[in-house]
């Protein structure tokens, strides 16, 4: 069943109980590109944007109580998630994500004047420009919205992540710091370090993510609403975006401001270029944590064997026995997925001309995704891999005596070139460098013990 409607370039085929209207079905018919739709934290931070919108707009008297108190009750069904079938515009549309904003108007519009008695359609007596859409423009609403989306995943599922791991990571620093093991450099033995030091880096590493997520935060706290069509504020009263911001703060308990300059909030997208810069770099800097440990695990005979990583699941289908160290590597895949919507949102930010960036969707798409992907890997990784950690103290002692690295503690008593020949002579025998060095001297047994004492070549630091 269809039902007709009407807009600026003539009639539309919608159908029957869809809450969209013409604008959005016509976006359906250009559009049928990818099948990736905006998801739900996006969806319901659109309606937060909108309803603020209209509380503001009721503050000013620009929308009577009747009509304004449905625009709240719809976009309220909305953020709850009960409107999502009503948003079926793919990502890959008109670049200021018009054909989604029309859509939110549309849906709101419908609804509102459903619970008014009115008909779907009718644009009565809600109507999806006059009323939905007053103050406001494609050009300013989208972009907040995506301001506010990615500042609730970060604040709610990437930094809380982040943080588990920092704690698992600061458990597992202390419990093996005990174990001391071969140092790797250039991954050719280096001299002994403690296996609980290697996790004290890592957990450095989850502390530097954490402060650079909430630069990002900082980077997004700017929200570009009250410039309308061209950043000049065409059709919106002073007041308005003042109180709209206030309205999204204490309904999100967030803390954004109006842009300082709403040319350039309009214009460019450097913020979510800057949101990406952050996610990249804490992709990059997770994959080196699940790569050492996936490298530090593998075996369990023929590899490192230092770290027993927990069995979570069967690893092959032929192979009786064999256990992988899936967590790792699916983080891995999530890490090289973000480092990759990164070259995109950074050339989404290149789409900036004169007074609007047309990429909009696109960096909307991929930021949030990449950061709400980041944060679940994150947590499974944390949960179901670090938390079950165990380190091989046997393995890890036997290849620390192995090292021919260990030669660089004779190096201040005899000399580079005489270390060297030590260690050249071990690894032509096959022997240890404590053994080549007992048998040429000048030193004992038990001053060989202490030079060679590996925990004390890792220092008493960190």
């Amino acid at each position: 069943m269809k039902r007709i409607e009407r807009d600026s370039l003539g009639e539309v085929a919608v159908p029957a109980a869809a809450l969209w209207g013409a604008q959005t079905q016509r976006a359906v018919e250009n559009f049928p590109i990818s099948g990736l739709r905006f998801g739900r934290r996006f969806i319901a931070a659109l309606g937060q944007v909108k309803r603020a919108c209209a509380q503001a707009n009721l503050s000013l008297g620009l929308l009577d109580a009747g009509r304004g108190a449905a625009i709240l009750r719809a976009c309220d069904e909305m953020i709850a998630g009960d409107l999502d079938d009503h948003f079926p515009v793919d990502v890959f549309q008109t670049g200021s994500g018009t054909s989604t904003n029309m859509n939110a108007n549309e849906v709101i519009a419908n609804r509102a004047s459903q619970l008014l008695g009115g008909e779907l359609g009718s644009k009565s007596p809600v109507h999806p420009h006059d009323h939905v859409n007053l103050s406001q423009s494609s050009n300013d609403v989208i972009p907040t919205a995506v301001h506010v989306a990615a500042t609730l995943a970060l604040r709610e599922a990437l930094i809380p992540a982040l943080e588990g791991l920092h704690a698992a990571l600061a458990e597992k620093a202390v419990a093996f710091d005990a174990v001391v093991k071969t140092g790797r450099t250039h991954l050719q033995d280096a001299t002994p370090i403690r296996l609980g030091q290697e996790f004290g880096g890592y957990e450095t590493q989850a502390e530097h993510g954490i402060a650079r997520a909430r630069g990002a935060l900082r980077a997004l706290r700017e929200l570009p609403l009250g410039g309308t069509a061209v950043g000049t504020g065409i059709n919106c009263p002073p007041d308005f975006p003042a109180r709209a911001i206030a309205g999204l703060n204490v309904a999100l308990g967030a803390d954004f401001v109006e842009a300082a300059n709403h040319i350039e909030a309009n214009a460019a997208r450097d913020a979510l270029v800057e949101a990406s810069g952050a996610l990249k770099t804490i992709a990059v800097s997770l994959s080196k944590i699940a790569n050492d440990i996936r490298w530090m695990g593998s075996g369990p005979r023929a590899g490192l064997g230092e770290l027993r990583l927990p069995a979570v699941q069967p690893g092959s289908s032929i192979m009786p026995g064999k256990v992988n160290p899936v967590l790792a590597e699916a983080l891995l895949m999530v890490a090289a997925q973000v480092i990759g919507y990164d070259t995109a949102i950074t050339l989404g930010g290149l789409g900036g001309n004169f007074e609007l960036n047309t990429m909009l969707p696109l960096m909307a798409y991929d930021l949030l995704g990449g950061i709400e992907m980041l944060a679940n890997a994150t947590r499974a990784f944390t949960v179901r891999c670090v938390a079950g950690l165990e380190a091989d103290a046997t393995r890890c002692r036997e290849s620390v005596e192995r090292s021919l690295a260990l030669a660089t503690a004779l190096t201040p008593l005899i000399g580079y070139d005489a270390a060297a020949e030590i260690a050249e002579e071990a690894r032509r025998s096959g022997r240890t460098v404590r053994a080549v060095a007992l048998e040429r001297g000048p030193w004992s047994a038990e001053e060989l013990e202490t030079l060679l004492d590996a925990r004390r070549l890792t220092g008493n630091g960190e």
